[in-house]
């Protein structure tokens, strides 16, 4: 991908030269911007190290002799950067902005079609849920929505770094919505029998 062209103002053109050898701009991609290949696929401790790297070059104090712009603009860079390992520490919001930088939107509000055995499954699982009267039958539907959760994946992964099948992969990631709900619901439900 060829480099960006940095801001014009002097302010902007020093922060962000500090910032980046490669003069990368706010609107690089997450993966330009912590110097990562663009895969699914991601080491958690090196998206950590780089943005613990960049921070350091962000941080707002670095630019207190250069005047308010250029803090003004470190500070846009630390809240790009924070939102860049955001979405790539998280897997459902990884997978979901390589979906849509591939071209395909996720589109989880309007695109509800989910194959049918994937629907029973959820309604099962939120059935043994609903029905859950201790912390062993949580632990148990916990384990097992991880297992699920854990396949998708890595189903996933295979999508997106080895077939690049990308309608494939919005349709897991939505899946992989349903995963993320019901986790949050079991820890709810978790939280209130241990009570």
């Amino acid at each position: 991908m060829p480099v960006k062209e940095n801001f014009t103002p002097n302010a902007q053109r020093s922060t962000i030269g500090t910032l980046n050898a490669k003069c990368m701009n706010l609107q690089s991609t997450d993966f330009e911007l912590f110097d990562l290949p663009v895969r699914f696929a991601q080491d958690a401790t090196q998206i950590d190290a780089r943005w613990k790297t960049l921070q350091r070059q962000a941080h707002p104090d670095r630019f207190a002799t250069q005047g308010a712009a250029a803090q003004r603009v470190a500070m846009q860079w630390s809240a790009r950067i924070n939102q860049a390992r955001q979405r790539l520490s998280d897997p459902l919001a990884r997978a979901a902005y390589l979906c849509e930088l591939h071209g395909t939107a996720i589109d989880a509000e309007r695109n509800t079609v989910m194959p049918p055995e994937f629907l029973t499954q959820q309604m099962m699982l939120r059935e043994a849920l609903q029905d859950a009267e201790s912390t062993v039958g949580m632990l148990s539907i916990k384990r097992q929505s991880e297992s699920l959760r854990h396949e998708l994946l890595l189903k996933l992964e295979r999508q997106i770094d080895i077939e690049a099948d990308w309608p494939a992969a919005a349709q897991s990631v939505r899946a992989l919505m349903f995963f993320d709900r019901l986790s949050h619901e079991i820890e709810s439900k978790r939280a209130t029998l241990e009570r």
